[in-house]
């Protein structure tokens, strides 16, 4: 038999997947499982978007343009500005989901072994799209005691040697909560400046930012227009996570120039996506209130009950709707897996993401897990009373 590319064995797996399986077979024997491991939301999707998939009334399905269809690319270019991201449309690639922006940000960016500096821990699938284009991440940590707040500068320095060619942000940040300071960005924004880097910014929660703290965007940066690539998309901000839209920004002509290769081999990115995706831009200001209310409301809620449980550390996330908290176990890869394989509390259990997977520093994350708290609280009730439990049980308690 012949045997697998390389490319294809070093691919990483996915640690917010990888337990997929255990939960499912969790399920079959009749046991309840919560789903706090990924972000998949169950707010309800804006009913501009479903009257949109509804009154559809097209008779052929058809390509767009690979860029995207310049009515959505306009209408996203006028939401921009409205939000002070002074932006063309021609300088809005849509993409198949945010994912799909990264690689081409990657590919356009970056040659294979080019490195890039991202804070840790990040969005695990950072590591896939790098491995990807041949990229090697360069992780600073950041720390759970402080929130996960971005590490010193002089680390990010330290770090840069001949073959760095980026740093990337998830702000607000994917799996931490945490959302980086003006402040922050601006250091950031300067070091960029002084060693000519590339900065790509994944903004795909801006709307998602809690306690009177704003959101400020890399593309307010000044001085580095050419430097900046953002990356958005439709899933989480109007809970479409099955749309697969995403939009790659940058004033950067080359690199558009780039991507949209890229995009045309690819020929072009959903069409019924981006009917849905433009429909969404005219969502009432009043939906984004009632999902803020929401999920501050969640917040407060879950992280106010994980800290109880004694062992559990849990900082407060100042945006998204993840935390990584700090639990008493010896690992948590094997306590997340036990939970689904052979605990029960009243027939219930909670499936967690291993935070083991969102770092690239081997050994970190080890008594750490990623928590969505997507569900609604008197889910997030149930949830974390089985992780109290499980605690009280588990044998490699520490």
């Amino acid at each position: 038999m012949p045997k697998i590319s390389q490319r294809g064995l070093k691919m990483p797996a996915s640690p917010i997947r990888k337990l997929v399986p255990y939960a499912e077979a969790a399920k079959k024997r009749g046991i309840k499982v919560y789903h706090l491991n990924i972000g998949q939301p169950d707010i309800k999707t804006p009913e501009v978007a479903i009257e949109a998939i509804r009154n559809y009334n097209g008779k052929v399905i058809e390509y767009s343009h690979s860029a995207g269809n310049e009515s959505y690319r306009k209408a996203l270019a006028a939401k921009y500005c409205s939000r002070g991201i002074n932006v063309d449309f021609n300088q809005i690639l849509i993409t198949t989901g945010g994912s799909e922006a990264i690689l081409f940000a990657m590919f356009s960016c970056m040659n294979p072994g080019d490195e890039i500096i991202i804070p840790e821990p990040f969005y695990t699938n950072y590591n896939a799209f790098a491995q990807t284009a041949g990229v090697v991440v360069k992780p600073i940590t950041s720390n759970i005691r402080d929130g996960f707040a971005l590490p010193p500068i002089r680390e990010f320095e330290n770090s840069i040697g001949p073959k760095t060619k980026a740093i990337m942000v998830c702000n607000p940040n994917n799996p931490t909560g945490y959302l980086y300071s003006k402040a922050e960005l601006m250091q950031l924004g300067d070091l960029v400046k002084k060693y000519d880097l590339y900065l790509f910014a994944d903004e795909v929660y801006r709307e998602f930012c809690y306690d009177d703290d704003d959101h400020f965007s890399v593309m307010k940066l000044e001085g580095i227009d050419q430097n900046v690539v953002m990356i958005d998309s439709v899933s989480k901000r109007y809970s479409e996570c099955g749309v697969r839209i995403g939009a790659l920004i940058t004033r950067n002509k080359e690199i558009l120039d780039s991507a949209l290769k890229y995009g045309q081999a690819r020929l072009s990115p959903p069409s019924l996506g981006q009917i849905v995706g433009e429909a969404s831009l005219q969502t009432p200001d009043s939906y984004f209130t009632e999902v803020y209310d929401e999920y501050i409301a969640r917040r407060d809620f879950v992280i106010n009950e994980l800290n109880k449980i004694p062992g559990v550390f849990a900082p407060k996330p100042k945006g998204a709707f993840y935390a990584i908290i700090s639990l008493p176990v010896d690992d948590s890869d094997k306590f997340c897996q036990w939970l689904l394989e052979d605990f029960n509390y009243e027939n219930q259990t909670v499936m967690l993401a291993p935070a083991s997977g969102f770092y690239a520093t081997p050994g970190l994350g080890k008594t750490e897990a990623r928590i969505a708290y997507v569900l609604k609280i008197d889910d997030l009730r149930n949830a974390v009373k089985c992780l109290a439990e499980a605690l009280k049980v588990y044998p490699g308690k520490v």
